[in-house]
């Protein structure tokens, strides 16, 4: 079968991919949206506005999702189901910006090549938990760490559990056992902690390689068993409703972490300078809803049948995303309140440096049954980023299918020679700089998101058009759709999208200077992003400027 449209000058056609699939159940579309939102590290990004907000935190997300979340999703699934085509085709209503297609691949890939160090760092802490001892706690410590690099531990501060003060102490800043145990598997960082200098040698861990090694190889597992996109949603949902529940019974058990408390108190009644402040971050954290490489819920979508009633299932990923947002985000705060309360007892800086990824296994050292709840928390962490990288693969191969017709040919070829790719280039990453100074990659990536957002919003309801965008709907739902629903995504939607652009930035170079990235990291990662966003929206003009607007 081929479909005549206006894609390229007119002398194209575009041939849809007969092969393509369709969910087995249409819920399957729900779970694979709502597990977009297991994005670690953008709660690395703003855990520390988040902690001091309380429960009055909760209450922003609710009210996103009405001006902007809901609505702007609702768009993305109208792009994919309308066209039952990837985040590049489906630009097929406005070629002139089929550029944004691109640039989503380009971000997914930016994002694939560091996202394998949430499931690396997940997978050596659930490796080394099955020691008698581990490592990481005051016990394990005594074993391998040298008292004399000059650095100071939470361990100097507790006594069997019990907090002391230690007296005449010159030191300002206890560092955490499990960063430590991090640093110890590169020389440079072995003695004395922190980040590398920009001038500092390059340095690869293969202990990093082999973890890297490990979690590509899972991930070639999954798309040799679940290629098919039945088979794929049906992974995804059982992988989804395990990561909740390990998740949920991760929150009740953090709840008890040793300490007295008193925090409680605070969050219940947090300081309205504390909340204002939070309240930007929530937006950033809500935006990351649509994947790494922004098209994942248009690609989603095309999986569904036309008759979908997005509209209702747009509501229901909404919540279910924020849930995710709302549960990640108080464990941080219960962590971040646990060395809140050393640093408190021993007066001194606590440096719980990558707060649920690093620090966080000290904490689980302090329970009882450590290596149990250690390998619980931490088997969630790498499922959600299984979860992540299978998602944004998924999505940016069926895209690359969709518009290459050529590719539909050599399908298991291709998966697996892009996940090869994106194996040797994560390579870098398992160096001293990659793996400290990836930030400036990913705080930089959502300036990009916001922008595509924009433009989405200027393809689909002013250059395609609010009358045809509403009788697409109708007729695609059966259903009327109301014109004060177009009048929030043409007005409200790009206003706040605007002012959050503006705040992204100051937040951004406040978490930068947070962590210590120089600034010329973090310079450079601002223009090699907004370059490369332009080059690509712009790179199809020339071929397509007399179709700007076609139906």
């Amino acid at each position: 079968m081929v479909c005549e449209t206006s894609y390229g000058t007119g002398k194209k056609v575009f041939s849809p991919d007969l092969n393509r699939g369709k969910w087995e159940k249409p819920t399957d579309y729900i779970f694979a949206c709502v597990g977009l939102a297991m994005k670690m590290d953008v709660f690395d990004f703003m855990y520390y506005l988040l902690s001091d907000m309380g429960i009055l935190g909760i209450l922003p997300y609710f009210v996103y999702v009405v001006i902007y979340l809901a609505p702007i999703i609702f768009i993305h699934s109208f792009m994919g189901q309308f066209s039952s085509c990837g985040f590049i085709s489906a630009f097929r209503l406005s070629p002139f910006f089929k550029g944004m297609g691109y640039l989503s691949v380009f971000l997914t890939f930016s994002m694939l090549n560091y996202y394998s160090i949430y499931a690396a760092l997940p997978l050596l802490f659930i490796i080394n938990s099955f020691r008698p001892t581990l490592p990481w706690s005051c016990e394990g410590l005594k074993s391998w760490f040298n008292a004399t690099s000059g650095r100071s531990t939470i361990c100097n501060e507790t006594n069997n559990g019990e907090r002391s003060k230690i007296k005449n102490a010159t030191d300002k800043e206890l560092h955490v056992p499990s960063v430590i145990f991090f640093d110890s598997f590169f020389d440079g960082l072995r003695e004395k902690g922190g980040i590398p200098e920009i001038d500092d040698a390059y340095e690869l861990s293969w202990h990093f390689v082999i973890l890297f090694a490990l979690v590509w190889a899972v991930i070639a597992f999954i798309f040799h068993k679940f290629s098919d996109t039945a088979k794929f949603g049906k992974f995804l949902r059982y992988m989804v409703i395990c990561t909740l529940i390990l998740l949920l019974v991760c929150f009740v058990r953090f709840l008890f972490l040793p300490g007295d408390l008193s925090w409680l108190g605070k969050y219940i009644a947090p300081k309205p300078n504390n909340w204002a402040l939070g309240t930007a971050s929530t937006f950033f954290i809500a935006i990351q809803a649509f994947g790494a490489g922004w098209g994942s819920v248009i690609a989603l979508s095309s999986f569904n049948g036309f008759k979908t009633n997005i509209m209702s299932y747009s509501w229901i990923i909404s919540i279910g995303q924020i849930f995710i947002f709302i549960t990640f985000g108080l464990v941080s705060c219960m962590l971040e309140q646990h060395f809140r309360e050393l640093a408190d007892a021993s007066d001194k800086r606590v440096l719980n440096v990558w707060l649920m990824f690093l620090s966080s296994a000290s904490a689980l050292s302090t329970m009882g049954w450590p290596n149990l709840w250690t390998i619980i928390y931490y088997t969630t962490l790498l499922m959600a980023a299984v979860i992540s990288i299978s998602t944004q693969i998924f999505t940016v191969l069926q895209s690359l299918f969709d518009e290459f017709e050529d590719l539909r040919e050599r399908k298991q070829e291709v998966t697996f020679c892009l996940i090869a790719g994106l194996a040797f280039c994560s390579i870098f990453f398992c160096t001293n700089h990659g793996i400290t100074y990836f930030c400036s990659f990913y705080s930089d990536a959502a300036i990009s998101n916001i922008l595509l957002h924009l433009l989405l919003l200027l393809v689909v309801l002013w250059i395609y058009g609010q009358q045809r965008f509403q009788r697409d709907i109708e007729f695609m739902l059966g259903q009327p759709f109301a014109t004060w629903k177009i009048y929030i995504l043409r007005y409200i939607a790009p206003c706040i999208l605007l002012i959050s652009d503006r705040n992204r930035m100051v937040h951004r170079r406040s978490f930068l200077r947070l962590n210590g990235v120089p600034c010329d990291v973090h310079c450079c990662g601002v223009v090699t992003h907004s370059g490369n966003t332009w080059l690509r929206i712009l790179h199809p003009i020339p071929k397509h400027w007399q179709l700007l607007g076609t139906p």
